[in-house]
């Protein structure tokens, strides 16, 4: 039979690096999550440029304008 060596030291450059591996991704989770309604809200913008774009056979920065709600001409005076 193999003998279980009795010896146990730890190796504690492999398990800080592990724990702070863990860490930063539990950190960049945390930043994904908060970043969702950032990205429905560009998924949202895409969907009302595409269809201003279709509807109007406008140039894409007129359908931007529209869907930011900036589609009337300002004038300066």
């Amino acid at each position: 039979m193999t003998e279980i060596p009795k010896n146990t030291n730890f190796d504690w450059g492999k398990i800080l690096i592990g724990v702070a591996l863990f860490i930063s991704s539990l950190c960049l989770c945390f930043i994904a999550f908060n970043l969702y309604p950032v990205a429905k809200w560009a998924n949202n913008q895409n969907i009302c440029v595409e269809q201003e774009i279709t509807k109007s056979k406008a140039p894409i920065s007129w359908g931007v304008r529209k869907c930011n709600g900036r589609s009337k001409v300002y004038q300066v005076k």
